[in-house]
């Protein structure tokens, strides 16, 4: 059965700097009290969910268990379609331990090589978990085209390399506020929000 969120502290389980300021401005119309996973000092876990849905709630359990508050997990990738969907569920470990997003955005443009297909897509899963184990998710999708070189210096991971559908800017060239209303979060969120009881 759907739960409606009524709390006021909540803890995102993530330690990227970058998602978290995401959500700060996702939610900033909640009056929620935000902290994250990497703020609380909190480890993380192994991401051994063999798609974006278990790996969101394995991150969401590990955070409301070690915190004792609801927490968010966001799953997120890029899938490339002449790729075969790759980097997908390992977009960030396309990144390598230093999480070099340039690096992994070259892998992308090096294995497309000259093919014409550029279609991709971001995908985007989130787990709200309360710390009883109550579990809700919601996704969201952006479709769009990777884009070389690189263009932008905003957002955060692959977003200077990939254009949404119906824009000709990447969504590193975007504000934030422009492209949370394109993006695979922005519109998970969007449905997440109809779970919060002051919505």
């Amino acid at each position: 059965m759907t739960r409606l969120f009524t709390e006021k502290k909540l803890v995102i389980a993530t330690h990227n700097n970058g998602k978290l300021i995401e959500f700060r401005e996702l939610l900033a119309p909640y009056g929620l009290t935000l902290t994250s996973a990497g703020e609380l000092g909190l480890p993380e876990p192994e991401e051994t969910g063999k798609d974006f849905r278990e790996n969101a709630l394995i991150k969401a359990h590990a955070s409301a268990q070690a915190s004792g508050l609801p927490a968010l997990a966001d799953d997120s990738g890029l899938c490339v379609k002449a790729l075969g969907g790759d980097p997908g569920l390992f977009s960030a470990r396309w990144a390598g331990a230093d999480k070099d997003f340039g690096m992994a955005m070259r892998r992308v443009q090096d294995a497309l090589g000259a093919n014409k297909d550029r279609s991709a897509y971001f995908m985007c899963v989130l787990a709200l978990v309360w710390p009883d184990g109550h579990e809700e998710l919601v996704e969201g999708r952006c479709n769009g085209t990777i884009v070389w070189p690189m263009r932008g210096t905003k957002g955060h991971g692959y977003d200077p390399v990939f254009q949404p559908e119906g824009e000709t800017r990447t969504f590193a060239e975007m504000d934030g506020e422009e492209k949370n209303k394109l993006s695979h979060r922005g519109r998970a969120l969007v449905a997440l929000t109809k779970l919060f009881a002051s919505a």
